[in-house]
């Protein structure tokens, strides 16, 4: 007698979603997500920088980050639909909520962001700037990770089920953007950290990036299909190929290294954009949300037994 297996299927009430589907716009959340790793890890990287005299390095990447942060605090507050409502975010300040600690992060880091880029420019204050910069160096770890531990506390399933290889997914793109912010603007002279921090980052970058999918289970399907799988395999695309001629033909030719920043760039982007993507795929079929529901539970059971 022959046996037939029959793949269970997933419904919910009149065939909706379980989950509601973000209705972030992606412009805003992605880039923010995006924006805000740019210029936390460009604060890292110009604070290194001015401590080793490379002052084109550093303005650069402190007039990146300064960039970054005002286009990600406007993507922001354009999300929220009124500055009041991030205000009202800053009336708390509670450690076990990612939005809350972010919020206060952010808060802390703008103002040094901008102090430090002013400073260098104008020339006004500068053991004031330098102190300013070291204070964005330092809350700029914070300010380029955070968001991905912010996604990760949702209910989304391909976020939340990658919640442990998220973190080092977004510090290697952050890593890999500042990289090539720095490789775009900088002599080739001075570049060098900014050749280490590229491909340093895309390493880490592309090896999460792989555990990631696979850890997040069923729910890594959403990262390989549709518009997310097409983003995300040209992020893997550019970030290699970027950080690639950075390392090599960008160590003497200030046109490679332009284009190796570009990449490198637009790279980082598009893992930001490809993720956010995945997350709203992920909503839409309720088969993201009940087989790992279904896994925990026999997992309880086992150990139960």
């Amino acid at each position: 007698m022959s046996k037939h297996r029959h793949e269970p299927t997933f419904t919910s009430y009149y065939g909706r979603p379980i989950l509601k589907e973000p209705t972030w716009e992606p412009l805003d959340i992605a880039g923010y997500l995006f924006t805000g790793g740019l210029a936390g890890a460009s604060s890292i990287l110009a604070t290194g920088a001015e401590l080793t005299g490379r002052p084109g390095l550093a303005r650069a990447t402190k007039l990146g980050a300064l960039a970054a942060i005002s286009v990600s605090a406007v993507a922001l507050v354009h999300d929220l639909g009124k500055p009041s409502r991030f205000y009202n975010m800053l009336r708390v300040a509670k450690p076990t909520s990612p939005m809350s600690m972010g919020s206060w992060l952010l808060t802390a880091y703008g103002p040094l962001a901008a102090a430090t880029a002013a400073s260098d420019v104008t020339g006004i204050a500068p053991s004031a700037g330098r102190a300013a910069g070291l204070g964005a160096g330092v809350l700029g770890s914070g300010v380029a990770s955070y968001t991905a531990v912010l996604i990760a506390d949702t209910a989304v399933p391909a976020w939340h089920e990658s919640r442990k290889q998220l973190p080092f997914v977004f510090v290697g793109s952050a890593a890999t953007a500042a990289g090539g912010l720095g490789l775009l603007t900088a002599p080739c002279a001075e570049a060098g950290p900014a050749r280490r921090a590229a491909l340093g980052g895309a390493a880490l970058e592309l090896a999460a990036s792989n555990a990631m999918e696979h850890a997040a289970g069923i729910a890594g399907e959403t990262f390989h299909e549709g518009k997310a799988g097409l983003l995300l395999r040209a992020a893997k695309a550019l970030t290699a190929g970027g950080a690639l001629v950075g390392a090599t033909l960008g160590r003497r030719s200030r046109a490679a290294a332009a284009v190796s920043g570009a990449a490198l760039l637009a790279g980082s982007a598009l893992t930001r954009f490809g993720i956010f993507e995945a997350g709203r795929a992920s909503t839409l079929d309720p088969k993201y949300t009940v087989v790992p529901q279904r896994e925990r539970l026999e997992r309880k059971e086992v150990v139960g037994a």
